[in-house]
Protein backbone atom coordinates (compact mmCIF):
# COMPACT_ATOMS: atom_id res chain seq x y z
CA UNK A 1 0.00 0.00 0.00
CA UNK A 2 0.76 3.44 -0.73
CA UNK A 3 3.13 5.14 2.11
CA UNK A 4 1.40 8.21 4.08
CA UNK A 5 2.83 11.68 3.04
CA UNK A 6 6.52 12.03 4.40
CA UNK A 7 6.44 8.38 4.88
CA UNK A 8 4.75 8.55 8.87
CA UNK A 9 1.29 8.32 9.48
CA UNK A 10 0.89 11.26 12.51
CA UNK A 11 -0.80 9.52 15.95
CA UNK A 12 -1.56 12.13 18.86
CA UNK A 13 -4.52 11.13 19.67
CA UNK A 14 -3.96 10.69 23.65
CA UNK A 15 -5.93 7.48 25.23
CA UNK A 16 -5.93 5.68 28.55
CA UNK A 17 -3.84 7.26 31.53
CA UNK A 18 -2.37 9.80 28.92
CA UNK A 19 -6.01 11.35 28.22
CA UNK A 20 -6.72 11.08 32.06
CA UNK A 21 -3.73 13.07 32.54
CA UNK A 22 -4.47 15.99 30.23
CA UNK A 23 -8.08 15.88 31.75
CA UNK A 24 -6.73 16.84 34.86
CA UNK A 25 -4.40 19.06 34.18
CA UNK A 26 -6.84 20.99 31.78
CA UNK A 27 -8.49 22.40 34.57
CA UNK A 28 -5.65 24.74 35.42
CA UNK A 29 -4.24 25.12 31.77
CA UNK A 30 -5.09 28.55 30.24
CA UNK A 31 -7.36 27.86 27.53
CA UNK A 32 -8.34 29.27 23.95
CA UNK A 33 -11.82 28.74 22.63
CA UNK A 34 -11.71 27.41 18.90
CA UNK A 35 -14.62 27.23 16.60
CA UNK A 36 -15.97 24.07 14.83
CA UNK A 37 -13.83 24.09 12.06
CA UNK A 38 -10.65 24.54 14.17
CA UNK A 39 -11.81 21.15 15.95
CA UNK A 40 -11.72 19.54 12.63
CA UNK A 41 -8.67 20.47 12.16
CA UNK A 42 -7.16 19.64 14.95
CA UNK A 43 -8.50 16.04 14.94
CA UNK A 44 -7.53 15.40 11.49
CA UNK A 45 -4.18 16.82 13.04
CA UNK A 46 -3.92 14.24 15.72
CA UNK A 47 -5.09 11.40 13.46
CA UNK A 48 -3.39 11.39 10.11
CA UNK A 49 -5.16 13.23 8.19
CA UNK A 50 -3.03 15.88 7.58
CA UNK A 51 0.05 14.15 8.53
CA UNK A 52 2.94 14.35 8.70
CA UNK A 53 1.81 17.90 10.29
CA UNK A 54 1.67 17.14 13.77
CA UNK A 55 0.44 20.85 14.79
CA UNK A 56 -0.20 23.97 13.59
CA UNK A 57 2.66 25.51 11.63
CA UNK A 58 4.94 27.51 12.29
CA UNK A 59 6.59 30.86 10.84
CA UNK A 60 9.11 29.39 8.77
CA UNK A 61 6.52 26.48 7.32
CA UNK A 62 4.03 28.93 7.19
CA UNK A 63 6.20 31.10 4.99
CA UNK A 64 7.44 28.00 3.05
CA UNK A 65 3.89 27.37 1.99
CA UNK A 66 3.10 30.64 0.51
CA UNK A 67 5.98 31.13 -0.85
CA UNK A 68 6.57 27.52 -2.40
CA UNK A 69 3.67 25.27 -1.89
CA UNK A 70 6.24 23.14 0.07
CA UNK A 71 7.30 22.57 3.64
CA UNK A 72 10.55 23.69 4.66
CA UNK A 73 11.80 20.08 4.72
CA UNK A 74 10.88 20.61 0.68
CA UNK A 75 7.86 18.01 0.74
CA UNK A 76 4.79 19.30 -0.80
CA UNK A 77 2.25 21.14 1.14
CA UNK A 78 0.05 24.00 -0.25
CA UNK A 79 -2.32 24.84 2.30
CA UNK A 80 -1.39 26.30 5.27
CA UNK A 81 -2.92 25.04 8.60
CA UNK A 82 -3.38 27.78 11.13
CA UNK A 83 -4.06 28.55 14.54
CA UNK A 84 -5.25 32.21 15.20
CA UNK A 85 -5.85 34.49 18.42
CA UNK A 86 -6.42 37.82 19.43
CA UNK A 87 -3.17 40.05 20.53
CA UNK A 88 -5.32 39.37 24.02
CA UNK A 89 -5.72 35.88 23.89
CA UNK A 90 -1.91 35.37 22.35
CA UNK A 91 -0.89 37.61 25.91
CA UNK A 92 -2.17 34.81 28.14
CA UNK A 93 0.11 32.25 26.99
CA UNK A 94 3.64 31.53 26.97
CA UNK A 95 5.90 29.87 24.35
CA UNK A 96 7.26 26.56 25.44
CA UNK A 97 3.91 26.26 27.48
CA UNK A 98 0.76 24.13 27.25
CA UNK A 99 -2.72 25.67 25.80
CA UNK A 100 -5.85 24.08 26.51
CA UNK A 101 -7.83 23.83 23.33
CA UNK A 102 -11.33 24.29 24.25
CA UNK A 103 -15.17 24.42 22.48
CA UNK A 104 -17.32 27.20 22.93
CA UNK A 105 -18.70 25.28 26.19
CA UNK A 106 -15.34 24.88 27.97
CA UNK A 107 -15.68 21.28 26.77
CA UNK A 108 -11.95 20.17 26.43
CA UNK A 109 -10.81 19.32 22.84
CA UNK A 110 -6.76 19.09 22.87
CA UNK A 111 -3.65 20.50 24.40
CA UNK A 112 -1.24 23.09 22.19
CA UNK A 113 2.25 22.61 23.22
CA UNK A 114 2.89 25.99 22.34
CA UNK A 115 6.25 26.44 20.51
CA UNK A 116 5.43 30.16 18.64
CA UNK A 117 3.01 33.42 18.31
CA UNK A 118 3.57 35.25 15.52
CA UNK A 119 1.94 37.86 13.44
CA UNK A 120 1.38 37.68 9.40
CA UNK A 121 -0.07 39.43 6.69
CA UNK A 122 -4.13 38.68 5.95
CA UNK A 123 -3.46 40.13 2.02
CA UNK A 124 -0.23 38.14 1.37
CA UNK A 125 -1.86 34.63 3.17
CA UNK A 126 -5.19 35.58 0.68
CA UNK A 127 -3.76 36.53 -2.22
CA UNK A 128 -1.29 33.57 -2.65
CA UNK A 129 -3.56 30.67 -1.43
CA UNK A 130 -6.52 32.24 -3.05
CA UNK A 131 -5.23 34.46 -6.19
CA UNK A 132 -7.40 37.18 -5.28
CA UNK A 133 -8.63 39.51 -2.29
CA UNK A 134 -11.87 39.59 -3.67
CA UNK A 135 -14.34 39.32 -0.59
CA UNK A 136 -16.70 37.86 -2.37
CA UNK A 137 -14.74 34.76 -2.40
CA UNK A 138 -15.36 32.52 0.82
CA UNK A 139 -11.87 31.54 1.40
CA UNK A 140 -10.82 35.30 1.30
CA UNK A 141 -13.69 36.48 3.47
CA UNK A 142 -12.59 33.97 6.21
CA UNK A 143 -8.78 35.04 6.17
CA UNK A 144 -10.08 38.65 6.48
CA UNK A 145 -12.43 37.62 9.45
CA UNK A 146 -9.16 36.11 11.41
CA UNK A 147 -7.53 37.18 14.27
CA UNK A 148 -4.31 39.00 14.06
CA UNK A 149 -1.93 36.37 15.78
CA UNK A 150 -1.14 33.04 14.99
CA UNK A 151 0.05 30.00 17.50
CA UNK A 152 2.28 27.09 16.60
CA UNK A 153 2.95 23.93 18.00
CA UNK A 154 2.12 20.26 18.30
CA UNK A 155 -1.07 18.92 19.23
CA UNK A 156 -2.53 16.20 21.45
CA UNK A 157 -5.88 15.19 21.16
CA UNK A 158 -7.95 14.73 24.49
CA UNK A 159 -11.67 13.68 22.50
CA UNK A 160 -13.21 12.85 19.42
CA UNK A 161 -16.21 15.15 18.91
CA UNK A 162 -19.24 13.14 18.46
CA UNK A 163 -21.24 14.03 14.95
CA UNK A 164 -24.34 13.36 13.37
CA UNK A 165 -22.32 11.28 10.98
CA UNK A 166 -20.60 9.08 13.16
CA UNK A 167 -21.24 6.03 10.90
CA UNK A 168 -19.10 7.00 8.57
CA UNK A 169 -16.47 8.97 9.95
CA UNK A 170 -12.71 6.42 9.50
CA UNK A 171 -9.41 7.78 10.27
CA UNK A 172 -5.98 6.88 8.19
CA UNK A 173 -5.24 3.94 10.15
CA UNK A 174 -8.50 2.47 9.83
CA UNK A 175 -9.00 2.86 6.32
CA UNK A 176 -5.81 1.81 5.57
CA UNK A 177 -6.79 -1.42 7.41
CA UNK A 178 -9.86 -1.45 5.63
CA UNK A 179 -8.12 -1.32 1.84
CA UNK A 180 -6.10 -4.03 3.00
CA UNK A 181 -8.66 -6.52 4.62
CA UNK A 182 -10.47 -6.14 1.02
CA UNK A 183 -7.07 -7.07 -0.69
CA UNK A 184 -7.49 -3.09 -2.62
CA UNK A 185 -3.48 -2.63 -3.61
CA UNK A 186 -4.66 0.50 -5.48
CA UNK A 187 -7.63 2.61 -4.41
CA UNK A 188 -9.06 6.06 -6.52
CA UNK A 189 -9.76 8.67 -4.15
CA UNK A 190 -12.75 11.00 -5.37
CA UNK A 191 -13.48 14.19 -3.06
CA UNK A 192 -16.97 15.67 -3.83
CA UNK A 193 -18.96 18.25 -1.70
CA UNK A 194 -21.35 17.75 -3.86
CA UNK A 195 -24.67 14.70 -4.38
CA UNK A 196 -23.57 12.36 -7.42
CA UNK A 197 -25.31 12.74 -11.16
CA UNK A 198 -24.16 10.45 -13.65
CA UNK A 199 -21.32 12.24 -14.64
CA UNK A 200 -19.39 11.78 -11.26
CA UNK A 201 -20.64 8.07 -11.68
CA UNK A 202 -19.19 8.06 -15.19
CA UNK A 203 -15.38 9.42 -13.55
CA UNK A 204 -15.37 7.41 -10.82
CA UNK A 205 -16.35 3.94 -12.50
CA UNK A 206 -13.47 5.04 -15.23
CA UNK A 207 -11.18 5.12 -12.44
CA UNK A 208 -12.47 1.69 -10.46
CA UNK A 209 -11.71 -0.29 -14.35
CA UNK A 210 -8.09 0.37 -13.54
CA UNK A 211 -8.03 0.06 -9.72
CA UNK A 212 -8.99 -2.21 -7.23
CA UNK A 213 -11.44 0.14 -5.29
CA UNK A 214 -12.94 3.50 -5.22
CA UNK A 215 -13.04 5.45 -2.30
CA UNK A 216 -15.74 8.08 -1.78
CA UNK A 217 -14.71 11.01 0.13
CA UNK A 218 -17.38 13.54 1.04
CA UNK A 219 -16.22 16.33 2.89
CA UNK A 220 -18.58 17.19 5.84
CA UNK A 221 -18.24 20.68 7.49
CA UNK A 222 -18.29 24.52 6.33
CA UNK A 223 -19.51 25.28 2.95
CA UNK A 224 -20.67 27.92 1.36
CA UNK A 225 -24.32 28.92 0.49
CA UNK A 226 -25.60 27.40 -2.20
CA UNK A 227 -23.87 23.86 -1.34
CA UNK A 228 -25.97 20.84 -0.97
CA UNK A 229 -26.14 20.29 2.92
CA UNK A 230 -24.09 17.63 4.57
CA UNK A 231 -26.90 14.95 5.13
CA UNK A 232 -28.03 15.27 1.76
CA UNK A 233 -24.86 14.50 -0.33
CA UNK A 234 -24.20 11.21 2.20
CA UNK A 235 -28.09 10.22 1.79
CA UNK A 236 -28.07 10.32 -1.95
CA UNK A 237 -24.25 8.58 -2.13
CA UNK A 238 -25.72 5.61 -0.21
CA UNK A 239 -28.16 5.20 -2.42
CA UNK A 240 -26.07 5.40 -5.41
CA UNK A 241 -23.65 2.92 -3.96
CA UNK A 242 -26.21 0.53 -3.08
CA UNK A 243 -28.00 0.47 -5.96
CA UNK A 244 -25.50 0.87 -8.47
CA UNK A 245 -22.36 -0.19 -7.20
CA UNK A 246 -20.59 -3.18 -6.61
CA UNK A 247 -20.50 -3.59 -2.76
CA UNK A 248 -16.69 -5.37 -2.37
CA UNK A 249 -15.37 -2.84 -4.66
CA UNK A 250 -16.73 0.65 -3.17
CA UNK A 251 -16.48 2.71 0.11
CA UNK A 252 -17.74 5.71 1.43
CA UNK A 253 -16.57 7.51 4.54
CA UNK A 254 -16.56 11.21 5.71
CA UNK A 255 -13.74 13.79 5.66
CA UNK A 256 -14.80 15.91 8.02
CA UNK A 257 -13.48 19.50 7.04
CA UNK A 258 -14.53 22.77 5.75
CA UNK A 259 -13.74 23.69 1.90
CA UNK A 260 -11.34 26.43 1.59
CA UNK A 261 -12.40 26.92 -2.70
CA UNK A 262 -8.52 27.38 -3.27
CA UNK A 263 -9.26 25.83 -6.51
CA UNK A 264 -5.47 24.57 -7.75
CA UNK A 265 -3.45 24.94 -4.28
CA UNK A 266 -6.59 22.98 -2.65
CA UNK A 267 -6.20 20.16 -5.60
CA UNK A 268 -2.93 19.43 -4.05
CA UNK A 269 -4.20 19.43 -0.33
CA UNK A 270 -6.96 16.97 -1.44
CA UNK A 271 -4.45 14.49 -3.01
CA UNK A 272 -2.48 14.62 -0.11
CA UNK A 273 -4.78 13.84 2.41
CA UNK A 274 -6.33 11.12 0.10
CA UNK A 275 -2.67 9.82 -0.14
CA UNK A 276 -2.66 9.75 3.87
CA UNK A 277 -6.31 7.25 3.74
CA UNK A 278 -4.44 5.58 1.60
CA UNK A 279 -5.26 5.86 -1.58
CA UNK A 280 -3.19 4.90 -4.58
CA UNK A 281 -4.88 7.72 -7.30
CA UNK A 282 -6.93 11.05 -7.15
CA UNK A 283 -9.90 11.65 -9.72
CA UNK A 284 -9.02 15.46 -10.74
CA UNK A 285 -12.33 16.96 -12.38
CA UNK A 286 -12.61 20.10 -14.22
CA UNK A 287 -13.00 23.59 -11.44
CA UNK A 288 -11.85 20.97 -8.83
CA UNK A 289 -12.17 22.68 -5.66
CA UNK A 290 -13.21 26.07 -7.34
CA UNK A 291 -16.08 28.78 -6.88
CA UNK A 292 -16.98 31.53 -9.01
CA UNK A 293 -14.54 32.00 -11.85
CA UNK A 294 -11.64 33.10 -9.89
CA UNK A 295 -9.63 29.75 -11.59
CA UNK A 296 -9.18 28.75 -14.85
CA UNK A 297 -10.92 25.34 -15.53
CA UNK A 298 -8.12 23.36 -15.85
CA UNK A 299 -5.71 25.02 -13.47
CA UNK A 300 -5.88 22.27 -10.62
CA UNK A 301 -4.87 19.63 -13.19
CA UNK A 302 -2.38 21.82 -14.49
CA UNK A 303 -0.83 22.57 -10.75
CA UNK A 304 0.23 18.22 -10.39
CA UNK A 305 2.77 19.38 -13.13
CA UNK A 306 4.78 21.25 -10.35
CA UNK A 307 4.69 18.31 -7.66
CA UNK A 308 6.40 15.32 -9.78
CA UNK A 309 7.46 14.01 -5.71
CA UNK A 310 3.82 14.26 -4.53
CA UNK A 311 3.72 10.36 -4.55
CA UNK A 312 0.08 9.75 -5.71
CA UNK A 313 -1.79 9.47 -9.71
CA UNK A 314 -4.00 11.82 -10.47
CA UNK A 315 -6.51 10.92 -13.09
CA UNK A 316 -7.76 14.01 -15.15
CA UNK A 317 -11.13 14.22 -16.67
CA UNK A 318 -11.94 17.15 -18.43
CA UNK A 319 -14.81 17.46 -20.68
CA UNK A 320 -17.45 14.71 -20.53
CA UNK A 321 -21.44 14.45 -21.63
CA UNK A 322 -24.01 12.54 -22.19
CA UNK A 323 -24.48 11.93 -25.99
CA UNK A 324 -28.06 11.41 -27.13
CA UNK A 325 -26.98 9.82 -29.97
CA UNK A 326 -24.96 7.07 -28.24
CA UNK A 327 -26.84 6.84 -24.99
CA UNK A 328 -24.03 7.19 -23.27
CA UNK A 329 -22.00 9.30 -21.27
CA UNK A 330 -18.72 10.50 -23.72
CA UNK A 331 -16.06 12.25 -24.15
CA UNK A 332 -14.56 14.37 -26.91
CA UNK A 333 -12.35 11.91 -27.35
CA UNK A 334 -15.08 8.99 -27.91
CA UNK A 335 -18.30 10.66 -28.98
CA UNK A 336 -18.17 11.43 -33.30
CA UNK A 337 -21.93 13.43 -32.85
CA UNK A 338 -22.43 17.16 -32.90
CA UNK A 339 -22.88 19.16 -29.88
CA UNK A 340 -26.65 19.14 -30.53
CA UNK A 341 -26.72 15.33 -29.31
CA UNK A 342 -24.87 16.51 -26.18
CA UNK A 343 -26.36 16.68 -22.66
CA UNK A 344 -24.30 18.94 -20.68
CA UNK A 345 -24.06 18.03 -17.03
CA UNK A 346 -24.58 21.62 -15.35
CA UNK A 347 -24.96 21.32 -11.55
CA UNK A 348 -27.10 24.25 -11.65
CA UNK A 349 -29.17 22.59 -14.27
CA UNK A 350 -29.85 19.73 -11.52
CA UNK A 351 -30.40 22.44 -8.55
CA UNK A 352 -32.70 24.57 -10.14
CA UNK A 353 -34.96 20.86 -11.42
CA UNK A 354 -34.76 20.06 -8.09
CA UNK A 355 -35.70 23.27 -6.15
CA UNK A 356 -38.78 22.93 -8.67
CA UNK A 357 -39.47 19.53 -7.06
CA UNK A 358 -38.65 17.90 -10.60
CA UNK A 359 -36.73 14.96 -11.05
CA UNK A 360 -33.65 15.44 -13.53
CA UNK A 361 -33.31 13.18 -16.77
CA UNK A 362 -32.34 9.52 -16.12
CA UNK A 363 -29.53 10.58 -18.22
CA UNK A 364 -28.17 13.29 -15.84
CA UNK A 365 -28.90 11.64 -12.37
CA UNK A 366 -30.29 8.57 -11.11
CA UNK A 367 -34.09 8.81 -10.09
CA UNK A 368 -33.54 7.02 -6.65
CA UNK A 369 -31.07 9.42 -6.58
CA UNK A 370 -33.09 12.36 -6.88
CA UNK A 371 -36.17 10.74 -5.13
CA UNK A 372 -33.51 10.81 -1.93
CA UNK A 373 -32.73 14.17 -2.46
CA UNK A 374 -36.32 15.72 -2.75
CA UNK A 375 -37.66 14.30 0.71
CA UNK A 376 -35.70 16.47 2.15
CA UNK A 377 -37.45 20.00 2.20
CA UNK A 378 -34.57 22.25 1.44
CA UNK A 379 -31.53 20.32 0.74
CA UNK A 380 -29.20 23.46 0.41
CA UNK A 381 -26.97 25.75 2.53
CA UNK A 382 -28.50 29.00 3.45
Amino acid sequence: MISPHGGRLTSRVLEGERRAEALEKARSLPALKIDEETVSDVENLATGVFSPLEGFMGKADYKSVLNQMRLQSDLPWTIPILLDASPEEAAMFKEGKEVLLARDNGRPVAVLHLEEKYGYDKKELAQKVFMTLDGAHPGVAKVFRMKSILLAGPVDLIEMSPTPFDRYKLVPKETRFLFKEKGWKTVVGFQTRNTPHIGHEYVQKTALTFTDGVFVNPVIGGKKKGDFKDEVILASYEELIKHYYLKERAVMAILQMEMRYAGPREAIFHAIIRKNFGCSHIIIGRDHAGVGNYYPPYAAQDIFEEFPDLGIVPLFFKSFFYCKKCQSVVNEKTCPHPSAEHIQFSGTKIRDMLVRSEVPPPELMRPEVARVIMTFDNPFVE
